[in-house]
Parts: structure tokens; sequence; C-alpha cells
């Protein structure tokens, strides 16, 4: 099995417990892994044989419009339920970086999705 990675995308969505920290967009980086197999795309060099990470990219860009969640728990939930049904990986795994803690770099969350066979 092969691996697309998008590595800490900058995305702005509300998100947090109290409505302070929902009230505006906040800077998180989102990591998004997915297993696929792209034997063919590799053989035919054609995208419709693969992930369009592009796709996935701009899918992520507008996926906080005008949402909020209270739980880094939840948005990586919806995240990878939206990777998995819209592009289809046999696995995902998606993590969001958030930065409200001064003394730590920042707060990770992550979840991991696979299909049911």
């Amino acid at each position: 099995m092969a691996r697309i990675a998008i590595i800490d995308l900058e995305v702005h969505y509300c998100v947090g417990v109290t409505d302070q920290e929902r009230a505006r967009p906040q800077k998180l980086l989102l990591t998004i892994e997915m297993s696929v197999d792209f034997t063919a795309a590799a053989l035919t060099d054609r995208v419709e044989k693969t992930i369009n990470y592009q796709r996935v990219v701009d899918d992520l860009l507008q996926f906080g419009e005008g949402r909020s969640w209270r739980l880094l728990e939840k948005l990586v939930s919806n995240i990878a339920d939206r990777v998995m049904l819209e592009y289809e990986p046999d696995s995902v795994v998606v993590e969001a970086k958030k930065f409200v803690i001064a003394q730590a770099r920042y707060v990770a969350v992550s979840i991991t999705r696979g299909r049911q066979r």
C-alpha cells in the first residue's frame, strides 16, 4: 500500500470550548495521510487513477466556512469521515494542531479511519 500525505495544511476554522474562542476563525495545521493503491496512476501517469491531493486541499480550505466545533476531537472525526466518503482511500489519518497554550508549541489531536471490509 502507498501513501499520499498533506502535511501541516494551514486552515482557519472556528473551534474551541468557549463562545469567545469560537467567535473568530483561528489558525490550525492539518495533516492528512491517505493510504491508497496508486499502482494504476504510476503506470498510466493519470491523475484520475489516484487521489487528487489538490482537490483534497481545496475541499479542506473551505471545509470550515460557516461551521464551528467545540472540540478538536469532533473536528478531526468530521474531516476523516469527509475524506473517507469523498476520496475513498483505504484508510486516513487526520491530525489537527491548535496553538492555544502559551507554554506548548501546540496541542494535537488525531484519528485513524479505515474502510469496513
